[in-house]
């Protein structure tokens, strides 16, 4: 098998769309956000920016053609649940934010750089999110944002390689895995770990990394040292 393919027999296609959700931008405390997805019936256009009707409010972070649709495991809901019984948010795809709803897939069976087709659309992995204190007021926790990063449920992004229309029931197939070592959430890990040793940096500067990424990576290989994440997991 050459290492850019995949065996169809290794079960990757099973993963599923439950719910394809797009938001506006409206108030959220004291700012602004896009977090509050709804689901959406019928086939929906996919396109370079994202979904047709999508929207995000600080496009310096949110959006844009690597971060373009959004996905979120569903089976993770079952988890949050169990943390937060009370909590109305997790009683249908949406609250995290998340664009694509998915069955039977999570971080750990998602790869830097996997080719999808999901509908008529081709999308690539580009990312795991990063989450950041909006998730705090969403939930109305202060804390929720380091729970996503810590629990490395968090999602993850796509860009989209070649329009097309994605709805609710869409099977996920894997056409390329040029990265099998890099799983989203290996990658994820190794921010929340505080990684800074050059040999597992090494290895994550030579993937197809988006620029924020790479910047992240890079500077923990130069300084030997961390980011801050004040600021993006309290607001501070």
């Amino acid at each position: 098998m050459s290492p850019a393919r995949v065996d169809r027999s290794a079960g990757e296609a099973a993963a599923r769309v439950r719910s394809v959700l797009i938001g506006r931008v409206q108030a959220l405390g004291s700012t602004v956000s896009g977090i509050d997805k709804r689901p959406v019936s019928g086939p929906q256009r996919v396109q370079p920016l994202g979904l047709a009707g999508d929207q995000q409010a600080d496009l310096r972070v949110h959006g844009g053609q690597d971060k373009a649709v959004l996905c979120y495991a569903w089976s993770h809901y079952a988890h949050w649940r169990g943390l937060l019984p009370d909590q109305p948010l997790l009683a249908a795809p949406g609250a995290f934010g998340e664009n694509l709803s998915l069955d039977g897939i999570d971080e750990h069976a998602v790869c830097i750089g996997d080719r999808w087709r999901i509908g008529s659309a081709t999308l690539v992995v580009t990312q795991g999110r990063q989450p950041c204190f909006k998730l705090n007021l969403r939930f109305g926790l202060a804390d929720m944002a380091a729970r996503v990063q810590a629990s490395l449920r968090a999602g993850w992004y796509l860009r989209v390689a070649g329009a097309g229309q994605v709805e609710a029931g869409d099977a996920c197939t894997l056409i390329e895995r040029p990265h099998p070592e890099h799983s989203i959430a290996r990658l994820l890990a190794l921010i929340r770990d505080r990684e800074t040793r050059p040999e597992p940096l090494a290895r994550v500067l030579a993937l197809p990394l988006t620029p924020s990424w790479r910047r992240l990576f890079e500077q923990r290989l130069q300084t030997g040292q961390t980011e801050d994440w004040q600021r993006r997991l309290r607001g501070e």
